[in-house]
């Protein structure tokens, strides 16, 4: 399935496709004629599919890597001088190429150095995990982490392709694959009640493994429609962030050492949406369906921290615009708005 991107000059494919990597250089080559290639992968993802995908690549390119230990504490401006030195070392040029080959972490990583090296070099995404396949490989968004919070430091752009292989999840340890839905179940609440009661109707992996591409594919159309309305997140795509300000500032909390990012993305939406129902802004019942889907696919629905410990992240959040805390709420499944107010608004959460 293909699936573009229309932003003008900055349009892009999204390929999705069962296979999909063995025959990367081809899709490749339309976007990239000539040149070198640096792959950016980190120490598991490269062993598993860094050779199946050089082998392809060299025919036709100069190739070079850059493998960086795989963990979010990688994403952080510590690992970017070894990644620019590698692509230096290479004597990379802005008419070379550079490929994403890994998780959100390597993603947004390789996608910040090749924003900033020599103000911007071209680069694919190749994304290995269920989140980064549904969610941070498309967009644009490239980012670093600071002690501070979470992908606080980046720019906004965007690939020239993205490719998909569904296949590669075989592969994923299970953790990886709850990761990734949590996302997956957040696409259904912001925009889609029928993806969410599929999700929910599958009860689990097993029941939902035969449907992975299709589900991938809509998750994919929903925030490719999403950022071609608003590319800079500052009105529609900040539905995307449904769950997103506790997820950051639980992450956070723990120094990412505890939950993982679809973790505590589940936690946030289910109790983003529990308060929102006590005040009447959410139909009820909402909370109760979204934390019966989470346990389906064993993410958890609470972290047992005392809500005031959270505020100072949850201040420091990248969606507050205009001196103002703009939350994801549901009116529905599958409806969602964006909820200007104060941090106050959780004041009376307790432990969450």
């Amino acid at each position: 399935m293909q699936l573009t991107v229309h932003l003008g000059e900055q349009s892009y494919p999204i390929e999705i496709e069962r296979g999909i990597l063995e025959k990367a250089s081809k899709y490749i080559a339309r976007i990239f004629p000539k040149g070198k290639i640096m792959v950016v992968s980190d120490d598991s993802v490269f062993a598993l599919y860094g050779e199946k995908l050089l082998q392809g690549l060299r025919e036709n390119y100069e190739c070079f890597q850059t493998i960086i230990p795989h963990g979010e504490p990688s994403k952080s401006f510590q690992t970017l001088p070894g990644i620019y030195s590698s692509m230096l070392e290479a004597k990379m040029s802005r008419s070379d190429l550079v490929i994403a080959l890994g998780g959100g972490v390597v993603g947004d990583l390789t996608g910040f150095a090749a924003a900033t090296y020599m103000r911007g070099v071209p680069y694919v995404q190749i994304p290995t995990s269920l989140l980064a396949q549904v969610d941070s490989s498309v967009g644009g968004k490239t980012a670093v982490d600071l002690s501070e919070g979470k992908n606080l430091v980046g720019a906004f752009y965007h690939p020239k392709l993205v490719l998909i292989d569904p296949d590669v999840l075989d592969t994923l340890p299970e953790r990886y694959l709850i990761d990734g839905m949590g996302e997956v179940i957040k696409y259904g609440c912001i925009k889609d009640r029928q993806l969410f009661h599929t999700i929910r109707k599958a009860e689990g992996f097993e029941g939902l493994k035969p449907y992975m591409a299709e589900i991938i594919s809509r998750c994919v159309d929903i925030k490719r429609q999403v950022v071609e309305q608003d590319q800079f997140d500052v009105g529609e795509r900040m539905l995307l962030n449904f769950g997103h300000t506790l997820a950051h500032a639980i992450e956070q909390y723990y120094h990412y050492e505890r939950e993982s990012h679809g973790e505590a993305v589940a936690i946030g939406m289910y109790q983003i949406t529990k308060l929102s129902e006590e005040r009447g802004m959410t139909k009820q019942g909402c909370a109760e369906q979204i934390r019966d889907t989470l346990k389906q696919y064993g993410l958890p629905t609470e972290c047992g921290i005392e809500m005031k410990e959270l505020l100072a992240a949850v201040k420091h959040d990248k969606k507050n615009l205009n001196h103002c805390l703009n939350l994801v709420l549901l009116k529905e499944i599958g409806e969602s708005f964006v909820y200007p107010t104060e941090a106050e608004f959780f004041h009376e959460a307790g432990v969450i």
